[in-house]
């Protein structure tokens, strides 16, 4: 991997973590798309700047996590689900679904569907969302959001994606979901890039690790960014644009990535 190609699977990760068209599936895309030879590091490389992107919460939202206990406990309830999923399919993840395009390719098109199709259910115009809906979380509807994150385990899903979406269908305001999700974010990334850091650290040479670095510092900067434009997004629009990208998107990953 070249320091330009750091650079733009960082830029990638920033822009695409917070939004419902999964991060990781853009990376393994991505990457197969400039060329970069499937490795661990690469996987390893995928996960930890996903952790960069992650950052970009805590610097955003610090006060919600340092002088508000309440959310802390909902988000760490919402958290152990995808702990528990993650810990025990990571071995899996390593070796089969992170390196599988063709399942990145059809998890875009699936989850595309599945959010136009909810969004023309749903019906809700997004300007009465703020009033008719929760603003507040209960205990139990964090759990069964974390539940929904835990379908991000199979690339292409969408973290984001799942939480929103689990979200909304409990009945929760749409904003209110949005920033749950990046919250929860924060301890779920930081897990698995720990430990993933933790199994495969010794197996990197300085060189990666600067690499890692650039990726993580990129991913920040342009995280920062995207979360912004995606809370300005959500308070006039519906997700049905995200389902159409994904769809086009798989289309094209498929014709210039899969199938050469």
């Amino acid at each position: 991997m070249t320091i330009l190609q750091a650079i733009i699977l960082g830029i990638v990760e920033g822009i695409t973590e917070f939004l419902p068209v999964s991060s990781t599936g853009h990376l393994i895309l991505t990457s197969k798309l400039l060329g970069i030879a499937d490795s661990n590091f690469l996987k390893s490389f995928e996960i930890a700047i996903q952790f960069g992107a992650i950052l970009s919460v805590v610097f955003l939202y610090w006060k919600k996590f340092i002088f508000n206990n309440e959310n802390w406990k909902k988000v760490l309830v919402a958290f152990l689900p995808a702990a528990i999923i993650g810990f025990l399919s990571y071995k899996i993840l390593k070796k089969y679904l992170l390196a599988n395009a063709l399942l990145v390719v059809w998890s875009l098109v699936i989850g595309g569907i599945v959010l136009i199709v909810f969004e023309l259910w749903h019906k809700n115009c997004v300007q009465n969302l703020s009033d008719r809906r929760d603003s507040v979380l209960t205990y139990k509807q964090s759990f069964l959001v974390g539940l929904a994150q835990s379908l991000a385990i199979i690339p292409g899903v969408s973290r984001s994606g799942a939480t929103i979406i689990g979200g909304l269908l409990m009945g929760i305001n749409r904003q209110t979901i949005v920033e749950f999700s990046f919250l929860l974010a924060v301890p779920t990334m930081a897990a698995a890039t720990g430990y993933d850091l933790l199994k495969s650290a010794g197996n990197f040479s300085f060189s990666e690790f600067h690499l890692l670095a650039i990726g993580f510092i990129v991913s920040f900067f342009v995280a920062m960014a995207s979360i912004k434009w995606l809370l300005h997004f959500v308070k006039n629009h519906t997700f049905i644009f995200f389902g159409i990208y994904r769809i086009i998107a798989a289309l094209l990953f498929y014709f210039l990535v899969v199938r050469l």
